[in-house]
């Protein structure tokens, strides 16, 4: 059993220069392994080191930087003085519902007549859709909406033309990849990667100023247009006291996309999801709270990056992916405090549902893989399809495959000759891209390095199949199929304390972008047997100590099955994420193991 984990690759993530590190560490009078785990991930000066350590709401770069920005907002200010509606266009995952919801409290704040509409995931699919701007169009015949998109958009070239035919003023804020060659013909496209020459009111901006805004999700972007709209409103860069409080409040919701859309958290994104995350527990949105209250987080105090992607996020999620996301943007805008807790505990029923179905698909998809052989060094991406597959979990289910089959996956679910898919990837393999190789077979796609989104007829999934193989094949070589585990810092278990692991959650929220650190200690031995815990005897307990006596407990969540190979005296070396705790008033250091090896 042991043996079976063993594929695993151990590689030493530290190739830096000890001196340097050394001199770090002086200048800030930090531990050398926190000036060595900051250096890790490129901040390698004092003066940065303090902005990464101690981030300030004024590194936020000004709004009006991004492309298109300043065009949007004063064509809504417009909207707002002419009482026209003004229609928020979402997209239905948690990123596309708090982008939505940030900018519809905005609107709301400042007396615009605004509306969210999200689209139906099976009956509508992905993005901007001509006939929801049909029927948005003849629901207001009298009065045509000024139509803003969040999230989405800035590759619906046929839509946006379809919006200029019906007399409808369509704004597209999105953060997606897209062709230069092939953007929509709206009245303002907002996206941080756009061409600035092509933007008269853009801002000049630095290299670091263009890369801290270059990740965010939609719910960043929205939030940007949200606070640019506020300053053309009261015609200054200062915003009066009820619109900044607005917009302080608003960073719980861009906290909320920012994380649970994996972007990576830095620069620009860092600074906003940990102002958000300390928003979140004291939010004046009655959703917000009714959310917390439903998902039994941990800490009563705070909630972490860990809490919004396994607890609040997927919660959320789960209305768009079984039903319907409106009833999400309803419990982030409107919903009183009881209409709130009622929907909230409907997101945990459907969640718990989502659950089910996605352990269910991800086991049949488990064993197609390996009685087709997909997963040989050979076949570096798997594509994998079927009639009754919920559209809606296609795309953790192929989460789950890339953590199990290291390689890009595509999840299709097929109805009436039509294949609609979610693809994931690995670090180093841009989904998007590999797609794009293959575009002449599909009909639709879209999405950015790590996930995507894309349709096709059925009679072509075999050839499909085979291009994308064939393509990811040139990108990822065969020895990356194989996990790897990267160790940042090696330390004796003496070292092993609270006050370390305590600095070193100073380096959250952790994610894409700023992982975790993983650590190893060597050449420790089990004090007493590796004990079973978890309701089902899922998890591992491990007491270890050194030479010296110095001792320290270890978890290995999903280790269970490893037990009876581990008994007192097995020499170890242990790859782990260090951990803090409170139990009963007192603090103390953790070890989640990320990985263990049996010394010979």
């Amino acid at each position: 059993m042991i043996a079976a984990r063993m594929r695993k690759r151990w590689r030493n993530a530290n190739t830096l220069d000890p001196q340097a590190t050394d001199r770090l560490a002086a200048a800030l009078r930090v531990h050398p392994l926190i000036a060595q785990l900051l250096m890790l991930r490129g901040v390698d000066s004092p003066d940065r080191c303090q902005r990464f350590l101690q981030p300030s709401m004024r590194d936020l770069t000004d709004p009006a930087m991004i492309p298109g920005v300043t065009a949007a907002a004063r064509r809504i200010c417009k909207a707002i003085d002419d009482r026209q509606p003004i229609v928020v266009y979402g997209d239905y995952d948690v990123d596309g519902v708090t982008a939505a919801s940030i900018l519809w409290h905005m609107l709301a704040q400042l007396g615009g007549q605004a509306s969210i509409y999200i689209p139906h995931r099976i009956d509508e699919g992905y993005g901007l859709n001509a006939a929801a701007l049909e029927q948005l169009a003849t629901e207001n015949k009298d009065a045509p909406p000024l139509i803003v998109t969040v999230d989405c958009g800035i590759t619906a070239v046929e839509p946006a033309a379809r919006a200029r035919e019906l007399g409808v003023d369509l704004i597209i804020t999105d953060h997606h990849h897209f062709d230069p060659a092939a953007l929509p013909d709206a009245l303002a496209l907002v996206h941080p990667g756009l061409p600035r020459e092509s933007d008269p009111d853009v801002l000049p901006a630095d290299e670091q100023q263009l890369q801290s805004c270059k990740n965010l999700c939609g719910a960043g972007v929205a939030y940007k247009l949200a606070w640019q709209v506020a300053r053309q409103r009261c015609g200054s860069d200062r915003l009066p006291d009820a619109q900044r409080k607005l917009m302080i409040d608003l960073l719980s919701l861009v906290a909320l996309g920012t994380v649970a859309d994996v972007v990576p958290l830095t620069d620009e994104n860092r600074v906003l999801t940990i102002f958000g995350l300390q928003r979140i527990r004291e939010s004046p949105f009655a959703g917000v709270r009714a959310l917390i209250d439903a998902s039994h987080l941990d800490d009563p105090e705070k909630v972490s990056a860990y809490d919004v992607g396994f607890k609040l996020g997927p919660r959320l999620n789960a209305c768009g992916r079984m039903g319907h996301a409106e009833r999400a943007a309803h419990l982030l805008t409107q919903a009183d405090p009881a209409e709130a807790a009622s929907i909230a505990a409907f997101l945990t029923k459907e969640n718990d549902r989502r659950r089910a179905t996605e352990r269910e698909i991800f086991q049949q998809a488990r064993e197609m893989v390996l009685e087709s052989d997909y997963a040989s060094d050979d076949r570096r991406a798997i594509v994998l399809g079927k009639d009754d597959w919920h559209p809606g979990v296609i795309g953790i289910v192929a989460s789950r495959l890339v953590e199990a089959f290291c390689r890009p996956v595509v999840m299709l679910s097929i109805q009436n000759g039509s294949a609609t898919g979610s693809a994931r990837s690995v670090d180093g393999v841009s989904i998007h891209d590999a797609i794009a190789a293959c575009a002449e077979l599909l009909d639709r796609f879209g999405g950015h390095a790590m996930a995507a989104g894309l349709g096709l007829p059925t009679d072509r999934i075999d050839a499909f199949r085979d291009a994308l193989v064939a393509e990811v094949n040139t990108k990822l070589p065969a020895e990356h199929l194989a996990p790897i585990v990267d160790i940042d810092a090696e330390l004796p278990l003496r070292e092993c304390r609270y006050e370390l692991f305590e600095q070193i959650q100073k380096l959250a929220p952790f994610g894409r972008g700023n992982a975790a650190p993983t650590l190893a200690v060597r050449d420790v031995a089990l004090a007493e047997p590796a004990r079973r815990i978890g309701k089902s005897g899922d998890h591992l307990s491990l007491s270890l100590r050194d030479a010296g006596g110095c001792w320290m407990r270890a978890v290995a969540f999903g280790m269970g099955d490893l037990a009876d190979d581990l008994p007192a005296g097995v020499r170890l070396d242990v790859a782990f994420e260090p951990k803090t705790s409170v139990w009963q008033g007192r603090a103390r250091a953790e070890m989640h193991v990320r990985d263990l090896r049996v010394r010979e």
